[in-house]
């Protein structure tokens, strides 16, 4: 009976492991995180548990249970190299950075292969601005392990910061590949595509980074960009709105919404956007000049004039300010003039 019940437990273990597995395969990240946790409540030093927990934890941005998860792992075993290294991560993502610097050192002087712990080197690296040492190091977690995607990223942006951006762009392809919703290697390739002035394919790469995180500041940032340099208004206007929205103090969140206001000729909902701006920089000659244009465009030729020449009290030099509030002059005195 013995041997039965314990020939069950064995079965129902490996089929939690299986089902963990899947969940982690279907990029189901909270039920992946709860079947590894029921598996390490048996074994907390089992290394595939802490492997697919880790991973899971990752992607939730849970690094405060990451670093519980490794705790628990080290009681068990404190001679467990991969739970030092999640340690470590959990500790850098943590910004408690000398001691993820210790926890890291101490799981390679267990395991000099350790692909993690090179990985976890390499972003320390990243993070001081040690860029050569960071290439190296996340060069090495590659060669342990090619099919980590983030240690393809560490490369790609070690190698971005060397001033090597075609090289870069080859490893932020190399790191999707092998995880096509990497997040960070999305928003890293946008910005590169960007630097090449690839305008149609950071747009389409970052409309696949907005599945994944609808929210993230970095990806409508650069997808607004991409959309404005394009003249494509209609489709701007609401990723420009959620800019905004996340970001009431950026400037550019608000310049890309007057930009889709203005292209969709919604002058009169364009000057909304324009006092936001000019209340977060009032004395930019620009600004004040896309105000007269915007009033001038509206048929208020002397409030264009006023604005007109409050950018030129900014900078008499500044040609568009001096072209607008000439127009916006001669408009004004032949609305004056009466009608014979």
């Amino acid at each position: 009976m013995d041997d039965q019940r314990a020939a069950g437990t064995v079965n129902s273990q490996e089929q939690l492991r299986e089902q963990a597995h899947t969940h982690l395969q279907a990029r189901q990240w909270e039920a992946a995180q709860a079947a590894f946790e029921r598996l390490l409540e048996d074994d907390a030093a089992d290394e595939d548990a802490l492997n697919g927990l880790g991973e899971a934890l990752e992607h939730l941005s849970n690094f405060d249970s990451m670093y519980e998860m490794a705790r628990v792992a080290l009681d068990a075993n404190p001679g467990s190299a991969l739970a030092l290294a999640y340690k470590a991560r959990a500790l850098q993502k943590l910004e408690r950075l000398s001691e993820a610097t210790i926890a890291n050192d101490q799981a390679l002087l267990l395991n000099t292969n350790l692909a993690m712990a090179w990985f976890n080197r390499s972003g320390q690296q990243l993070l001081t601005e040690h860029y050569p040492e960071a290439l190296r190091y996340a060069e090495r977690a590659i060669e342990l392990d090619p099919r980590d995607a983030r240690a393809w990223a560490n490369k790609a942006n070690a190698l971005l910061h060397l001033n090597r951006p075609f090289e870069a762009l080859q490893a932020t392809d190399s790191s999707l590949a092998c995880d096509p919703d990497y997040l960070f290697s999305l928003l890293l390739k946008g910005e590169l595509l960007r630097k090449y002035g690839k305008v149609s394919e950071t747009v389409e790469i970052m409309h696949h980074a907005l599945e994944i995180a609808p929210d993230n500041a970095a990806a409508l940032t650069l997808l607004t960009y991409a959309l404005r340099s394009l003249g494509s208004y209609e489709e701007l206007l609401p990723y420009a709105t959620r800019l905004v929205d996340l970001d009431p103090d950026s400037p550019f969140a608000w310049d890309c919404l007057l930009s889709a206001l203005r292209g969709l000729g919604r002058f009169d909902e364009a000057l909304d956007p324009i006092e936001h701006i000019l209340e977060l920089d009032p004395t930019n000659a620009r600004f004040r000049t896309i105000k007269a244009d915007t009033l001038y465009r509206l048929g208020r030729f002397r409030e264009a004039v006023n604005a007109a020449e409050l950018a030129l009290q900014i900078d008499n030099e500044y040609s568009p300010a001096r072209r607008i509030h000439d127009k916006a002059t001669r408009a004004m005195y032949q609305q004056k003039r009466p009608r014979r």
